[in-house]
């Protein structure tokens, strides 16, 4: 069973990390032209950040799972898969490690950590929403 939540739980990442795709998309040809860059990094965190609550709230009955550290490990488990995502894609494109860590200060409106400390708590948060616990 807990394979099972597991393999569930990775799907529903690569969800969110196709959210998460077709938020930076919306950020970089929409928000940024019209809001500028600042704005639009903090328009931005906040819809994914949203999303992220939401794609937890509806797909908690399909992991079928109420226990409080299940939810946890699968919040912790998606935000290893998303900081194993973002330094593997960004070390693949020729970035320096200096440039990968500077996306996690709050920095010209960034607020990548506050998506961060969401994706680690949506599952918990989701279940809350829900009234599961």
């Amino acid at each position: 069973m807990l394979l099972t939540v597991a393999v569930k739980a990775f799907v529903i990442w690569v969800g969110i990390l196709v959210l998460a795709v077709a938020n930076g998309v919306l950020r970089e040809s929409v928000f940024v032209p019209n809001f500028g860059s600042w704005s639009a990094l903090v328009l931005s965190g906040l819809l994914l950040s949203a999303l992220i609550v939401g794609v937890a709230y509806f797909s908690l009955p399909w992991l079928n799972t109420r226990s409080l550290r299940v939810l946890c490990i699968i919040g912790v488990g998606w935000l290893l898969l998303t900081l194993a995502f973002e330094f593997s894609f960004g070390l693949w494109q020729g970035k320096s490690l200096n440039d990968l860590f500077a996306a996690y200060t709050f920095k010209d409106g960034n607020i990548w950590p506050v998506v961060l400390t969401v994706t680690a708590a949506a599952p918990y948060i989701a279940a809350k929403l829900r009234g599961w616990v």
